[in-house]
């Protein structure tokens, strides 16, 4: 569990192990409505529910989950789970909960630099991720960072009254650019 202690740099933001402290600003940000939108949740999420989840967490070894700071402002989380050494592979998943910080390029950089830890210190080979398929402004984001579209999962989420398409992506370490600034 020692790596899970990892504090990743970027140029503008760090990413430090999300704590226990961090869970009230994370069930706020679970709770508003236009962040739901863009998450697989159909409702907030409670204090209790949020704790469960982070004792659950704290016992893996699966998954490696870092708040993301700018100016020492905790602006959202990124994740690598399902981590799978023997296949060298992982899934991530990110989110800015701050609106004040949205479109300002923290998630692009939060990403690029957690692919590059999952890519270099973790030795592994690909990382997928997930993206409902009206979220344009990630997926056109993901792309720019070198993510593939693999598929569909056709109406796989019942969003808003209807059934939305799940894409999944990825990327391998190959595809990562080095010359990318982060």
């Amino acid at each position: 569990m020692l790596e899970t202690r990892r504090i990743l740099q970027g140029n503008r933001l760090r990413l430090r192990p999300l704590a226990a402290t961090d869970l009230r600003r994370c069930v706020k940000w679970f709770s508003d409505l236009q962040i739901i939108h863009f998450l697989g949740r159909n409702s907030p999420v409670t204090l209790a529910e949020e704790e469960r989840w982070f004792r659950d967490y704290e016992r893996r070894s699966d998954e490696q989950i870092f708040a993301i700071e700018v100016d020492e402002v905790h602006v959202g989380n990124i994740g690598l789970h399902k981590i799978d050494r023997s296949h060298r592979k992982a899934e991530v998943g990110i989110v800015i909960g701050e609106p004040t910080y949205w479109s300002k390029g923290y998630g692009t950089e939060a990403m690029r630099t957690v692919l590059r830890y999952a890519f270099g210190a973790l030795g592994l080979n690909k990382v997928s991720l997930d993206v409902l398929e009206y979220n344009t402004r990630a997926i056109r984001t993901y792309e720019r960072l070198g993510f593939h579209r693999e598929g569909v999962h056709r109406e796989d989420v019942y969003k808003d009254g209807r059934f939305v398409h799940v894409i999944r992506m990825s990327i391998l370490a190959r595809e990562l650019d080095p010359g990318m600034p982060a």
